[in-house]
């Protein structure tokens, strides 16, 4: 295998869109040619890709190799260190690599479907499929198959571009660089898969504020001529089923099952808020009339997701007695046969005293956050619950239930401990990561993984829907603070509730940043 000496135009060139690769495939497929499709990231080019695609090459006339573009990327910070164009111009460059595609997709699927490829080129490292942590080799496979092709395995040494990008280019900030060195050649990659697999069998009783967030993008046109008042042009919207739908859905790639106890609004949106859950998430929603589920709008710049400002759509008033007693009594037949229960505490008029009394007495285990927002700035501090196994909240909240802005973190979680009976605590603090505390095992800080933020809604309910049931299956809080660090910093890179956060995806980032 050699390098065009063409130069760049030759290089890119041989960068084509989808619909072109499958007109120019089928072409050569007529014609008697053998097409070839190897699929993957390719960020780092090395030895390692160079056997690989030498060997495709000899399976057929024609290589077409597929690279996932940048935002389908999940290899954790600061990855792809390439751009797509600069990945797809390296590859183009070889003269055994006849087209580049870049994927608009998660996955090779759409791209095989597509393509129809004779033959679909994988590393050795997928040839067990077992062994695929994303589970999508199968997938593959039976896509190539339909397509009346068949899928080899190159039978190389593997090397991989996240290891060497790990070892030899310094894509993370100081902290966090130190940090993951100090944990490569560990056990700590083993240490989260068990911790994942320890809460497969868990099912979660999760009882939260209903709130669906939605995003008014506009574009600010300046300053009104006859008012004091900021323009703006509409140009879309999105909703989203957020609150406590939200956490069960991240919840729920995790765990056998997850059961919701909420209340909605009589304003027609059930129907969408079950459209939304994920099919292992049972809804128990108590509706009450003449009331708005609660809708937070907020008018977003869409170039950079900049959020102008938002508004409120809701009655945060205490429920009816009746009502009340209807949640309550949910919670007390629910809890008893789940193995926790995690409370997502919006403190929008879902949990009253009586609820947290529910809770004490019925729940095996409880998670519990108590979140402080501009509808309820000071009055629902996390030390309304009187125990609980485990508190996640962030450093503001903290200071706001200790009523002390100013004494050092350790020593506010430390009191906050006693103060509700809880022996353990995570406190996430935004651009420095988390700090743990366990009675028994002290403090433990993890850095923040990412720096890169497009959205910041929702990354805390993320980080508490994930480790709550690793803490309640006794996974040590270092681990649980790596494996919500990992998922706040995915949660971090999403708009809105697009996506929730899977297994998958985070084995994914947590074994890119530990190659």
């Amino acid at each position: 295998m050699t390098v065009s000496n063409d130069g760049a135009g030759a290089a890119t060139s041989k960068l084509v869109g989808i619909d072109e690769a499958a007109r120019l495939a089928d072409s050569h497929k007529a014609a008697g040619r053998r097409v070839v499709l190897a699929h993957g990231v390719f960020d780092l080019l090395h030895i390692g890709h160079l056997r690989h695609l030498k060997l495709a090459r000899r399976e057929g006339d024609v290589l077409i190799v597929s690279i996932t573009a940048d935002r389908f990327v999940n290899k954790g910070p600061g990855r792809p260190v390439f751009p797509e164009q600069v990945r797809a111009e390296m590859l183009g460059a070889l003269d055994t690599v006849s087209l580049v595609v870049i994927s608009e997709a998660p996955t090779a699927v759409p791209m095989i479907e597509s393509l129809r490829p004779d033959v679909y080129i994988k590393g050795a490292e997928y040839a067990e499929a077992e062994q695929d942590v994303t589970g999508k080799i199968v997938d593959e496979r039976l896509a190539v198959e339909r397509g009346g092709g068949r899928i080899v395995f190159t039978d190389d040494v593997v090397h991989s571009s996240s290891a060497l990008i790990n070892q030899f280019m310094d894509i993370h900030d100081p902290p966090l660089q130190d940090y993951l060195n100090r944990l490569r050649g560990t056990q700590r990659l083993g240490d989260v898969l068990a911790a994942l697999d320890k809460v497969a069998d868990c099912r979660v009783l999760l009882v939260g504020d209903a709130i669906l967030d939605e995003y008014d993008y506009v574009q600010p046109m300046g300053k009104s001529p006859k008012e004091n008042m900021i323009a703006t042009r509409f140009t879309g919207r999105e909703i989203f089923a957020g609150g406590v739908f939200a956490a069960a859905n991240h919840i729920a790639s995790f765990c056998r099952g997850v059961d919701v106890v909420t209340c909605i609004g009589d304003d027609g949106y059930e129907d969408f808020i079950r459209s939304s859950l994920k099919p292992n998430v049972t809804l128990h929603a108590v509706r009450r009339p003449e009331t708005p589920t609660t809708r937070k709008s907020r008018f977003v710049e869409p170039a950079y997701v900049r959020k102008l400002f938002e508004v409120y759509h809701f009655d945060d008033a205490p429920l009816s007695e009746s009502l009340q007693a209807e949640v309550d009594g949910l919670v007390a037949r629910l809890a008893p046969e789940r193995d926790l229960v995690v409370v997502a505490d919006f403190g929008h008029g879902l949990i009253s005293a009586s609820t947290i009394e529910t809770f004490q007495r019925h729940a095996r285990f409880l998670a519990v956050n108590a979140q402080s927002n501009s509808a309820n700035q000071g009055f629902n501090l996390v030390t309304k619950y009187g125990r609980a196994d485990y508190i996640c909240v962030d450093r503001p909240e903290v200071q706001l239930a200790m009523a002390d802005r100013w004494s050092p973190l350790d020593q506010l979680m430390r009191r906050l401990s006693e103060r509700v009976a809880c022996g353990r605590i995570m406190v996430t603090t935004g651009r420095d990561g988390c700090i743990s505390f366990d009675r028994e095992t002290g403090f433990n800080q993890i850095p923040a993984f990412t720096r890169s933020v497009v959205d910041t809604v929702g990354a805390g309910d993320a980080f508490l829907s994930v480790t709550s049931p690793l803490v309640a299956r006794g996974v040590p809080l270092d681990v649980v603070g790596f494996v919500g660090n990992a998922a706040g910093a995915m949660k971090v890179g999403i708009v809105g509730h697009r996506q929730a956060i899977d297994k998958v995806r985070l084995i994914k980032y947590v074994t890119a940043l530990l190659k």
